[in-house]
């Protein structure tokens, strides 16, 4: 060995020894790192270059019993941030501010918060977005989102509810179905490029977004925009406070549409009164008046208690009973048990439930549903309220009669003459048809489910002849269509204000179903505190049932006529003057959706001249072509389908 080396042996044995102890080091932290630990290095390298993004589920929609849309989804963006990530605010409050047109100040006042996440805005449209959709600031987030539109405004607003901002039910429909509605969100994760630009990549893992079930209602669209604008006219023209009405099928308990006017638009729920918003025939209770009369009818019929041949003085219009003085609207003699019924004597009734009793009316009001919720499937139901017979007072056996010291909804009411147009059976009311999952399976259905029955045929065919007078021989005579056979019942009932009952507020309500004999369409009107004379069921009520039945009549050919002889629709609607008859075409609501620019909906033009004939099709875009002479007898395309403009529609004239 040389002296040199002899020297620094020494230190090179030192460095030698450092340098394989290090080396050593290195290969255990390196076998540590890529060995033992590698997985989790491993993910935290996945993390740091890959990004988790959810792909939100689309809403359920829901649709009417023809399956027609309800309600549709919007695409649209949201933009959200976290502050203490985002290194350069000002930049990006910068290039919102470009896009969206509001001042820079206002979000960089948000990204100057100490929350963790905030929204920036919501709502946007894509064509908004422009630039941002590809900017890459850190902390900031687009995530794409769907929102709820009511393309028809306000047809069905109550029923149908509406949407939060995040796209979560928190009305009607949309909140009592909520669960089924709201689909499962998926995700997916995203990778970083060498670009910058995050993409994903196959092979990555992802979840596809279960989408959320639709709903199918009992409801026809078209029923429902005929009673709202007849309901909103007979608000209006009588001065009511407000105004309810029910269509229902009273042989399966369907309901065809239902809706209390003032009414709103879902699309702008904010800026309307909340006491709007409720589905107020089921909600709220009032008293009826004569159409309760209904339940000493049937009281008296029944096992032939009272024969119908039975007079009773009804004291020429003025009778103390336990001190109390009854009056009628008309003065009468001596009334039968149907023309009690017929001209709704006050004082008739009485002394009939009198030879009644108390038990047997409570009995009856309580089998029709009275004092119980229908079990409808839909929240915020009421029970009413019928006291039992223990906590009568002497004089509650007539006020009852009468259709006092009960409360009753709008359903009840449906429900109770449902049972007498169908032979004595009462139904659940149903507004859902069906729920359809995302791929058409039906995870659940309603069927007519008799809550028991509560008389016989005989007895209800009685009393249907006794409905079918009223109109005939009694005071629903306003409510009559010409050969179709209409029975029903006008209610009028004083309302209990400041601790008695007000010779100024009242009730006018009027319920009726056809063909007597066979019914196939029930409804019910009521107007809250209309100005008199409307006040009566008679003049108030009564009309508006006429009104919308007729148009439902002109609207609908599966309705079929039960004419003894041949009677046309234009002699059906000779009967009212084209001034007062309203137009069949749905309102402008139903026909102003934008894809459908090139379409148009037929209109009903039977009954009209051929010249207003011709000019109702023309101004639609439909090619008109007319055969005969005289008033339209029929035509070719069925008013309210959706044709394509152009379409020739062929007009009989007679």
């Amino acid at each position: 060995m040389t002296k040199t080396y002899l020297k620094y042996r020494s230190r090179i044995i030192t460095l030698a020894s450092f340098v394989i102890i290090s080396w050593m080091g290195l290969c255990a932290r390196l076998f540590q790192i890529q060995v033992l630990n590698g997985a989790q290095y491993q993910a935290t390298v996945i993390k740091q270059a890959q990004k988790k993004q959810n792909i939100p589920s689309i809403r359920g929609n829901i649709f009417d019993r023809d399956s027609r849309a309800l309600t549709r989804n919007i695409i649209h963006y949201t933009l959200s941030a976290n502050p203490h990530d985002v290194l350069d605010k000002v930049s990006l409050a910068r290039a919102i501010s470009k896009r969206t047109g509001k001042p820079e100040k206002e979000y960089l006042k948000k990204l100057n918060s100490n929350s963790k996440f905030i929204y920036l805005e919501r709502n946007l449209q894509r064509e908004t977005l422009g630039s941002l959709e590809t900017a890459n600031f850190k902390g900031f987030n687009i995530e794409r989102k769907y929102r709820r539109y009511y393309p028809h405004n306000e047809i069905a607003a109550q029923i149908l509810g509406y949407t939060n901002l995040d796209d979560r039910g928190i009305s009607g429909i949309e909140k009592d179905y909520n669960d089924y509605l709201t689909g499962k969100p998926g995700w997916i994760y995203k990778t970083k490029g060498w670009s910058g630009k995050i993409q994903h990549k196959s092979g990555m893992p992802f979840q596809r977004p279960i989408n959320g079930s639709n709903i199918q209602l009992t409801i026809n669209m078209e029923y429902q925009a005929i009673l709202q604008e007849e309901l909103s006219k007979r608000q209006n023209d009588t001065g009511s406070k407000s105004a309810t009405g029910i269509i229902m099928n009273p042989q399966t308990g369907e309901i065809l549409a239902m809706a209390t006017t003032p009414g709103f638009d879902n699309n702008n729920f904010n800026s309307t009164d909340p006491n709007y918003h409720r589905i107020r025939a089921i909600t709220d209770q009032f008293e009826p008046g004569s159409t309760y009369k209904v339940i000493s009818a049937i009281s008296a019929v029944y096992d032939d208690k009272i024969s119908i041949d039975n007079e009773y003085n009804c004291e020429n219009g003025l009778y103390q009973y336990y001190n109390t003085p009854i009056k009628d609207h008309v003065k009468h003699g001596m009334l039968t048990v149907p023309q009690i019924f017929y001209y709704s004597s006050n004082i008739g009734t009485i002394k009939m439930v009198e030879e009644i009793g108390a038990k047997t009316i409570f009995t009856f009001s309580r089998d029709l549903g009275f004092g119980q919720k229908t079990g409808i499937s839909l929240a915020g139901e009421v029970a009413g309220i019928l006291k039992p017979t223990k906590e009568w007072s002497a004089i509650s056996l007539g006020s009852i009669a009468m259709g006092h010291e009960v409360g009753v909804t709008a359903i009840q009411m449906a429900s109770a003459y449902s049972a007498i147009a169908n032979g004595g059976y009462l139904l659940k009311p149903r507004i859902i048809k069906q729920i359809m999952d995302h791929d058409g399976n039906i995870v659940y259905s309603e069927e007519g489910d008799a809550i028991r029955q509560v008389a016989n045929k005989e007895t209800m065919e009685k009393v249907r002849d006794m409905l079918r007078g009223v109109i005939v021989n009694g005071t629903g005579n306003n409510a009559d269509i010409k050969g179709w056979k209409i029975a029903g019942k006008t209610g009028t009932a004083q309302k209990w204000y400041n601790g008695k009952y007000s010779d100024q507020k009242f009730i006018s309500n009027f319920i009726g179903f056809f063909p007597y004999d066979n019914p196939v369409l029930l409804g019910f009107i009521m107007l809250d505190e209309p100005k008199q004379p409307y006040h009566w069921g008679a003049e108030g009520a009564a009309p508006a049932f006429r009104r919308i039945m007729s148009r439902i009549i002109n609207m609908d050919d599966s309705i079929v006529p039960p004419f003894e002889k041949d009677i046309s629709y234009a002699e059906i609607a000779d009967n009212y003057s084209f001034s007062e008859k309203q137009s069949s075409t749905p309102p402008p609501a139903l026909s102003t959706i934008a894809e459908f620019s090139n379409k148009a909906y037929v209109p009903d033009v039977r009954g009209l001249s051929m010249r207003k004939a011709m000019k109702t099709l023309g101004e639609l875009g439909l090619i008109p072509r007319t055969q005969g002479s005289g008033k339209v007898s029929s035509q070719s395309l069925r008013p309210n389908t959706l044709v394509n403009k152009g379409t020739v529609c062929v007009v009989k004239l007679k």
